[in-house]
């Protein structure tokens, strides 16, 4: 790819949720005009909870660190200097508080006041039960077809909507797709004015510095509306770990959906992704109309696995190709885009050798190159996220960034603060999520924000995790079945005993009966009387 649930409803108010695009009280006419998104927590009736400590609405400071050369535009893109084309006032949470209104808690912590941290695992879907296996794709599935309740999406630029916000232009998304319009709005081209005249060389999660920590967050907040909409708050994205693969592991009906045999750029039919419409696939249209994408289906998700071009990707990468990479001692160098030398973000990223470490115009490895190698719908940055191989893959791209932090344990001062190109540089706020987090406040260990690896835990908590786990998931999910089952076999065995008790006491007192019986039958031989004084009796013993 070139750029690219009184209990469950406690839970909810105590769980992260998903904190993207714009939140539905500050999408009108009022939050355009203010230019403020301050809503209100129910829990105390104030903006940002401010009654509580959990917030206060403040002025928002975007960072004045330049940026690189690749953008020489000022002032003409919604996405320059977020999120000030629409809000300057936003809500700062307190201590462990987070969301947009400060009603939930940051990554990693849950509970009444935030203070409880709890840290999940992330695990291999193929090492996953095939109970564990469907759940994830019937979530994903509920997502695909769940109007989001507190999110909506912008369907027009800043300027579209009015000086005053006299005419906001805002939509209803489901779930899935809001990710997918997130993705494709972070990514798009700038409109510079008239039909198909955009500057190309921009984009606010790839091809620089924030790609790793962009896409982390981005992964965070999915994993928290997966267990916001079902109720589930030990979810957790897997990844596919594609190292050595030789072909798509994951694209079978089981799981992320089979070839169809009637067409191979189609999911099969046996697959609930076949029925799946595809959005912000068509870049060109959008540009050509200078108008965003507003969502609506677009067509199949498309798929053909292994069909792509061949000179762009020889091989899929290999345990090698990641060790390398995780080697490199540099984050970043030179212009710090996708022309750097020797720097593990562009060599993980894509744009550079995984054995030279050197940039390679027209060839895609490491993450692009599994873009590049599903061709179709994941082979464009724009509409990539449309296919749900892509959760799994940016998770293992996730992993290995972890794997590079952990080796080098680098300080946040080798975060590039300027020159990197727009959207970057460490104090630069991610396009475009709301509450406002900075790249370089996500430069850090997942272990900090409550998520880890199965692959990256020591020896005994990999096999736990990996092959204890799914067991335990599963007793865990029929624990009311076999408790009812336990205390129907505890019940029928009381009976059964109560049974043979009784049935031993009717058999000793027959037995006593039947001797009792044959006492009497018994005729003495010698008579005696009282007169005679005879105390014997003679049996017939």
């Amino acid at each position: 790819m070139m750029r690219n649930l009184f209990g469950s409803v406690v839970l909810l108010h105590l769980m992260g949720v998903c904190l993207s695009q714009f939140p539905r009280p500050c999408a009108n006419s009022e939050g355009l005009r203010t230019k403020e998104c301050c809503p209100i927590w129910e829990g105390d009736g104030s903006p940002c909870g401010a009654l509580s400590g959990r917030g206060f609405c403040t002025e928002v400071l975007v960072s004045d660190e330049p940026n690189g050369p690749q953008y020489p535009h000022t002032g003409i893109d919604d996405r320059e200097r977020w999120p000030l084309a629409f809000f300057n006032r936003t809500c700062r949470c307190a201590g462990n508080y987070g969301g947009f209104n400060c009603g939930e808690c940051r990554f990693g912590y849950w509970g009444a006041n935030c203070a409880q941290y709890r840290e999940s695992v992330r695990r291999n879907i193929m090492t996953m039960s095939t109970v564990e296996q469907q759940k994830f794709i019937s979530y994903l599935n509920l997502a695909k077809n769940s109007i989001n309740p507190d999110y909506v999406i912008s369907t027009a630029t800043r300027a579209e909507m009015g000086e005053n916000g006299e005419n906001p232009k805002f939509s209803d998304i489901n779930t899935y797709d809001l990710f997918v319009w997130i993705h494709y709005y972070v990514s798009r081209d700038t409109f510079l004015g008239g039909p198909g005249n955009v500057w190309r060389d921009i984009d606010f999660a790839h091809e620089s510095a924030a790609f790793l920590p962009w896409h982390r967050v981005f992964l965070l907040h999915w994993e928290n509306e997966i267990r916001k909409i079902t109720g589930d708050f030990n979810f957790t994205i897997p990844y596919w770990d594609w190292r050595n693969s030789q072909s798509c592991e994951v694209c079978t009906d089981a799981l992320m959906g089979g070839r169809n045999s009637l067409n191979p750029n189609l999911i099969s039919p046996a697959s609930v992704f076949s029925s799946w419409k595809v959005i912000c696939s068509q870049p060109e249209e959008y540009n050509n109309r200078e108008a965003l994408c507003n969502a609506t289906g677009e067509g199949p998700l498309l798929r053909n696995p292994g069909n792509h071009d061949r000179n762009r990707v020889p091989r899929l990468p290999t345990t090698a190709d990641v060790d390398f990479a995780v080697g490199l001692p540099e984050y970043e160098t030179g212009n710090m885009d996708r022309f750097a030398n020797m720097s593990f973000r562009n060599v993980l990223e894509g744009f550079a050798s995984p054995e030279t470490g050197q940039a390679v115009p027209g060839q895609s490895t490491m993450h692009n190159s599994l873009h590049v190698f599903m061709n179709g719908s994941m082979s464009s940055v724009q509409g990539s996220a449309n296919d749900p191989i892509f959760l799994l893959h940016h998770a293992f791209i996730d992993s290995i960034f972890e794997r590079w932090l952990r080796t080098h344990q680098p300080p946040r001062s080798i975060y590039p603060r300027a020159n990197a190109p727009i959207g970057h540089n460490d104090g630069y706020y991610m396009v475009p999520f709301l509450p406002l987090y900075r790249n370089g406040d996500y430069f850090l260990s997942d272990k900090a924000l409550g998520y880890e690896y199965a692959y990256l835990l020591d020896p005994g908590q990999r096999f736990v995790q990996e092959f204890l786990t799914p067991y335990l998931q599963q007793a865990q999910e029929i624990w009311q079945w076999l408790l009812g089952a336990g205390i129907l076999g505890a019940l029928i065995a009381s009976i059964v005993a109560a049974l043979i008790v009784v049935a031993r006491r009717r058999w000793k007192r027959n037995q006593r009966r039947k001797r009792a019986l044959s006492y009497g039958e018994r005729q003495p031989l010698l008579q005696s009387s009282s007169e005679e004084g005879s105390s014997s009796y003679q049996t017939t013993l």
